[in-house]
């Protein structure tokens, strides 16, 4: 018999998720969340709260199947993984929502909230079924999603010294696809990135006598403007390709020439080859242009993220769960994202499939994740919790898994 959520147990989630995002908490942060977070699965018969990173953000925890049935190839029951966000963004919300943020400064601009609610559905049902599954699902709570390295710090601290999952699965929601509908793609769904910090330092001098400086304001706004070059005249206008500097600090005050600016921002592409490209070419234009400036650069790279890709045997697994989870007719497909996700970081290192999950209200417009006006609608949250309980049900029984035999990018 299929398992769903119940109405009071769909209303339990939400309401989780309306507290969150109430009491929003930036990446590194999110002590509080943590907390709650535990306090809710706590309460939850046989779900088992692992002992992680004592002091900081982020909660892992297991639930173990009773069951019995066939264990993989190195000798044990069959282990998924199931990954989650929940950190916030510093922006004031701007959206009408009766939960809104009571924090100045802070929101849940990118439906962290919606996913730290799903995934607290799917603790639900794994731990009201498992008398009826083998195997072993782990529940990772990440923080620091929007800092990009939250990811990257759970696996330096351990994390896979601490589950052992056979596969990976991640969820983030769409505000372009309506509620209801889970999007399986097949292939990159999001970019390879790479964050940098450009450094450019000239000389200074007073404004009236610019010939005695060298003017680092002047060299980087056109080191602004030239690395647009290294898309549009250095990158095949068939790749996918997005360079962007998003921060630009320097100078004093108005007769001083600056001496010193930073310059941040990134490298998208849903080609790794294509991104690095970029990156080179972004390199010797950095160069070129300061020498032609009087000024010397450092470029430093503050973040590196691999590309978000969905192997065609993960997403047979993947879709099969979908469909079981919200049905065939609400299973669809859309176009990649030249946004970011550092799930895959555990992507490189695990067997993996990420889902975008439906959060967007008929008829309503649909602001982009990272808007003051964003809103995530909540009745996409069951879609969420029970597909990621069917992707660990499937994943039980899928022979790749039991065999051992999937690698990442499978």
């Amino acid at each position: 018999m299929k398992r769903t959520l119940s109405k009071e147990e769909e209303e339990r989630i939400i309401d989780f998720r309306h507290d969150m995002h109430v009491h929003p908490e930036l990446s590194h942060e999110e002590l509080e969340t943590s907390a709650k977070i535990k306090a809710f699965l706590e309460s939850l018969p046989g779900v088992e709260i692992l002992p992680f990173r004592e002091g900081k953000s982020g909660v892992v925890a297991r639930v173990k199947g009773k069951a019995a049935g066939k264990d993989t190839v190195n000798g044990r029951p069959p282990e998924v993984a199931l990954r989650v966000d929940i950190d916030a963004l510093p922006k004031t919300e701007q959206s009408q929502v009766p939960f809104k943020s009571q924090v100045e400064g802070k929101m849940h601009a990118c439906g962290h909230d919606f996913h730290t609610a799903s995934l607290l559905g799917t603790a639900i049902l794994l731990s009201e079924t498992r008398q009826d599954w083998h195997g072993t699902a782990d529940l990772v709570f990440q923080d620091a999603e929007e800092a990009s390295d939250g990811a990257s710090g759970m696996l330096e601290d351990g994390l896979l010294d601490l589950v052992h999952p056979d596969v990976f699965f991640g969820l983030h929601n769409r505000p372009e696809v309506e509620y209801g509908n889970v999007v399986c793609h097949k292939g990159a769904i999001m970019t390879a990135k790479s964050n940098f910090a450009i450094t450019i330092e000239g000389k200074t001098a007073h404004g009236a006598s610019p010939q005695y400086g060298a003017d680092a304001i002047v060299c980087a706004s056109a080191i602004v403007m030239g690395l647009q070059t290294a898309v549009s005249r250095a990158s095949d206008p068939r790749d996918c390709v997005v360079l962007t500097v998003g921060s630009m600090h320097g100078g004093s005050q108005e007769n001083i020439i600056c001496d010193k600016v930073v310059l941040k921002g990134s490298a998208r592409s849903l080609d790794d080859a294509a991104k690095e490209r970029a990156v080179k070419k972004m390199e010797d234009l950095v160069q070129g242009i300061s020498a032609a400036y009087g000024c010397r650069p450092k470029i430093e790279y503050t973040q590196v993220n691999p590309m978000v890709y969905n192997g065609p045997k993960m997403y047979q697994l993947a879709k099969k769960a979908a469909q079981a989870a919200v049905g065939e007719g609400h299973v669809v497909d859309a176009r990649p994202s030249m946004a970011s996700e550092d799930f895959s970081n555990f992507m490189a290192k695990v067997p993996s499939f990420f889902y975008w999950i439906g959060s967007g209200t008929p008829g309503e417009t649909s602001y982009p994740w990272h808007s003051e006006k964003f809103h995530a609608d909540d009745r996409g949250i069951r879609a969420g919790a029970e597909t990621m309980f069917e992707a660990a049900l499937y994943s039980f029984q899928d022979p790749d898994v039991l065999a051992g035999t999937l690698k990442p990018g499978s």
